[in-house]
């Protein structure tokens, strides 16, 4: 830094005014002030170098520092672009373009069973084909779905990139009942109709209930054993009947009459069924399953 200047002497008034060191004319009788420093030259720019000349280091810095922050700025700026650019792009993607669309022959169909129609559940598929998958509403093709004949339940999810999996739950016929306009009325083990037939469908027992309140809880009852079943067991069963819920009887293909009783304790019933069946008999009664006859 430069060194201050040294303070200008005022002469007493008898030796009248004169021109002080740095060419200010100094009055008689003025008090002899000490000058400050003089500002620094060009300070703003940095500190002054012993040759009197400015140092431009800080300006150099400065600038490099707005640089800076003026790149990572615009590299922000050009990231978010990028990211908006990408999710744009599949946005699109997804939602708009073919690229994953419903294709046909690409959806899986399961759980028909012997009474939904699999051609009607493939026909609602197919009017979704070309929609983009994301945009298939899985909940109103459900429903569309489950109002058809037999359908008990259905799930439907997406399965990318470009089907669909359908998954149904049937209402299987477990019996059949005579219709008072002739033909058969096919229940499932709910009492669901089903489907109707001209005459009983093999493999399905014709029910003997009675007529008004009685025969509808007897016919529950049956219903109900007769769902309980093993598949195997259930193909023998050619006719059953209750006149009550607690008389339920049914007979197989062999001629064998089995007195069940009431639709509890199915799978001890089920246990000494079984071990009964060993023996030829005529009757097997397992209404009271730990105390059986057999005749």
């Amino acid at each position: 830094m430069r060194p201050p200047l040294p303070p200008r002497l005022i002469p007493s008034e008898s030796e009248g005014a004169r021109p002080a060191p740095d060419g200010a004319v100094v009055q008689p009788g003025a008090v002899a002030v000490a000058e400050p420093p003089g500002p620094r030259e060009a300070g703003a720019l940095g500190p002054v170098r012993p040759d009197g000349s400015v140092s431009t280091a800080f300006s150099a810095r400065l600038a490099e520092r707005t640089a800076a922050r003026r790149h990572l700025t615009r590299m922000r700026l050009a990231a978010l672009a990028a990211v908006v650019a990408v999710v744009g792009v599949l946005a699109y993607l997804v939602l708009f373009s073919p690229v994953l669309a419903l294709e046909p022959g690409a959806s899986r169909i399961e759980g028909t069973g012997t009474v939904v129609d699999p051609e009607a559940v493939a026909a609602l598929v197919a009017a979704r084909e070309g929609t983009p998958l994301a945009r298939v509403d899985v909940s109103v093709l459900e429903d569309r779905i489950g109002a058809l004949n037999g359908v008990k339940a259905v799930a439907v999810s997406r399965s990318w990139p470009h089907g669909l999996d359908v998954a149904i739950t049937s209402r299987e016929p477990v019996a059949v009942v005579p219709r008072d306009e002739g033909g058969f009325a096919l229940l499932d083990p709910e009492g669901v109709q089903v489907g109707v037939a001209d005459r009983a469908p093999d493999g399905l027992p014709v029910v003997d209930v009675p007529v008004g309140e009685p025969g509808a809880a007897a016919l529950t009852a049956v219903l109900s054993v007769l769902g309980s079943l093993p598949p195997e067991l259930l193909a023998q069963v050619s006719d059953a009947g209750a006149t009550s819920a607690d008389t339920v009887r049914f007979a197989l293909s062999d001629g064998a009459r089995v007195q069940w009783g009431s639709a509890d304790s199915t799978a001890l019933k089920l246990r000494v069924l079984e071990v009964l069946r060993q023996r030829p008999a005529s009757v097997y009664d397992v209404s009271a399953p730990t105390m059986p006859v057999t005749r």
